[in-house]
């Protein structure tokens, strides 16, 4: 379930490492995703009944959520009932991401490390909170807000400002914490995980992290600057302690938890859950995969996570940049042609993860902001740049825009 360039990476690795096209139906998918797959476009995947009504007269055999609307709509619980296997969290427990403040009670029941934060319902609130924490700030809404919801900034009218936006929602004003960030990935089956491999993403808009947080801008897999023994300490401090915490509340976590990790001089702190694959990550990680995804994501739907071989990567390393249309985050200019897909294409080393496009008076034009992800994978960094951008250099779509320094750091 989606239609964004996670899910047309899902479905490329499933592929790639052993699903059948012709086993693969995605709703409601794009118009990149149909090129390669069967897709149901008047499917709503938000919708718990028509989900659960396809699923049944399909005899589907493994349903995968891609998006965090469905969990939250309750799609994985409406499809359990039926009995149909479900790579993805139940609603209680997409509430790690549903709920920033919901994640930071889970953390502290379970002793994970995290910044600390004030919950807010008011402006007044808020602004209190931000002259305790001091600059810079940085500014949660407490739910879901399409990767728009946080901002860090040294201005305390903008961080007010942003609050005020999403009071509704309710707020969290956080301390500030610096280092790199990693994203991790673990499947988990409700007892157990599994780790992926780590990936960075870029999330500001434009290049030396400038600019408003998007959704996501690029990422990178593997992180060869991480100490040996990190996959291993954040599966036994925050992995495994948030998946026992979630089954003690009574909401077992079935799916993908997604760490966002920053590494301080103290140690690593969680910045945030997801109960999703992350985009742009899933573009780079999976990329990488070499064990069948459909046989990792069945094993944990199953709750037979133990029995599964721990999952292999290419020694090659994947970077995605994404192409976004003009005024993106802000707004975005959709119906604009798209041109130049196939000259970048016929690089065997660049894969292109359709995000926001679809197909009108048989021509391909944009339908968003994020519009297309470039994958490119080689035995270098520096290789693999080159030929992510100069495949981006043969994509043409008006006024897009993309960051030109995308894992330029681990390059040099």
């Amino acid at each position: 379930m989606g239609q964004g360039a996670r899910e047309h990476a899902i479905v490329k690795a499933l592929i790639r490492t052993g699903t059948p096209a012709a086993d693969i139906t995605v709703a409601p998918g794009n118009a990149g995703i149909a090129q390669e797959v069967h897709c149901e476009p008047g499917l709503d995947p938000n919708n718990p009944l028509e989900v659960t009504n396809f699923a049944l007269q399909h005899k589907v055999e493994l349903a995968i959520i891609g998006p965090e609307a469905p969990l939250i709509a309750g799609v994985s619980d409406a499809l359990r009932a039926q009995g149909i296997a479900v790579f993805g969290p139940s609603q209680k427990a997409a509430q790690l991401e549903g709920s920033k403040s919901f994640a930071k009670e889970v953390m502290s029941a379970a002793g994970v490390p995290t910044g600390r934060a004030h919950e807010c319902s008011t402006l007044e609130e808020v602004a209190n909170a931000l002259d305790d924490f001091g600059a810079p700030y940085v500014v949660k809404a407490d739910g879901l807000a399409a990767g728009k919801g946080v901002i860090v900034t040294d201005d305390r009218a903008a961080a007010l400002a942003h609050a005020e936006k999403f009071i509704d929602m309710g707020i969290l004003v956080e301390e500030f914490l610096d280092g790199p960030e990693v994203s991790l990935f673990f499947l988990s089956d409700g007892k157990g995980v599994v780790a992926l491999t780590p990936a960075q993403d870029f999330k500001r808009a434009f290049d030396h992290d400038k600019g408003p947080n998007t959704g996501g801008m690029g990422a990178y897999s593997p992180l060869p600057w991480l100490p040996a023994n990190f996959v291993e300490e954040v599966e036994t401090t925050i992995a495994m302690p948030v998946i026992q915490e979630m089954d003690r509340l009574g909401a077992p976590f079935v799916g993908l938890l997604y760490c966002g990790l920053i590494l301080t001089e103290r140690g690593v702190r969680v910045i945030e859950f997801n109960a999703r694959f992350g985009d742009p990550e899933t573009q780079v990680v999976l990329r990488r995969l070499i064990t069948s995804l459909s046989g990792l994501l069945y094993k944990a739907a199953t709750g037979h996570l133990e029995t599964s071989a721990l999952p292999e990567f290419s020694k090659d390393v994947a970077i995605t940049v994404v192409l976004a249309s003009e005024g993106y985050p802000d707004s975005g200019a959709p119906n604009r042609p798209i041109h130049g897909l196939k000259d970048a294409e016929a690089d065997a080393h660049i894969e292109v993860c359709h995000a926001a496009t679809a197909e009108q008076d048989g021509e391909l034009v944009s339908t968003g902001g994020r519009v297309l992800s470039v994958v490119a994978t080689n035995r270098t960094f520096a290789h693999a740049r080159k030929h992510a951008y100069e495949a981006l250099e043969k994509i043409h779509l008006k006024g897009s825009h993309y960051r030109k320094d995308i894992a330029a750091k681990v390059a040099e």
